[in-house]
This record gives structure tokens, C-alpha cells and sequence, in this order.
């Protein structure tokens, strides 16, 4: 994409709702996840979790709140 382009996507992103903009997060999420890359990075937090590196719910929580 060009840089003209994606300009202009991120200008009519910042004029929809936020609702819509959520739809627009989830699905590129989505894309991020059925990629190649994605699917790698996956697997590797499941593998971590696995093996008990996982981050309490507190952390979680407060991370959530300041941002």
C-alpha cells in the first residue's frame, strides 16, 4: 500500500463509530491469526502457557486500565 493510500484509510477510519472500528480491529485480528506468522506466534504463547508462564489475572487487569 501506498503511502497516499494509507492515509486515506486512516482518515475514514477516524470518522467511524467506535463500534464499527471494533468490527475493523476484530477482523484484522482475525487476518492476523489465519496468517503464517500468526498461527507461529500463537503456538508459541500456547507453548509458554504450557509450560506455566502464564500472567496472573491482576496484572491483566491493570494493564488493561492504563491504557
Amino acid at each position: 500500500m501506498n503511502a497516499a493510500a494509507e492515509l486515506d484509510l486512516k482518515q475514514q477510519l477516524t470518522h467511524l463509530s467506535q463500534e464499527d472500528r471494533q468490527n475493523i480491529s476484530a477482523y484484522l485480528l482475525r487476518l492476523k491469526h489465519a496468517s503464517t506468522e500468526g498461527k507461529t506466534e500463537i503456538t508459541q504463547l500456547m507453548r509458554e502457557m504450557d509450560s506455566g508462564n502464564k500472567t496472573p489475572l491482576s496484572t491483566l487487569k491493570q494493564n488493561l486500565h492504563e491504557s
